[in-house]
């Protein structure tokens, strides 16, 4: 608990236009399931998040997200989550 890193490779299903660009809903879920892990509880549940979508991902490229407990009050979690494509952030 308090550290979780998952990894996903795009495909062309994630595809938002004919450029290959995926939609950035399928990182932020990428972002959303390490948060969920890190915290690793039965009941845990995004009560809210900000994002920052700082590079254009494609299909195939494969991606990294690597989520830190960082704080703690009561039942809340302050979870920081960055996503990578190698060694370049992403979201």
């Amino acid at each position: 608990p308090g550290f979780a890193r998952v990894s996903m490779t795009t495909t062309p299903t994630m595809s938002a236009d004919g450029r290959g660009l995926t939609h950035g809903g399928f990182y932020f879920g990428l972002a959303d399931y390490a948060a969920m892990c890190a915290v690793n509880d039965p009941n845990v549940v995004l009560g809210s998040a900000e994002a920052r979508f700082l590079k254009p991902v494609k299909c195939g490229d494969s991606l990294t997200a690597e989520a830190k407990v960082s704080g703690e009050k009561g039942k809340k979690r302050v979870v920081d989550v960055t996503v990578t494509r190698g060694d370049e952030v992403v979201f």
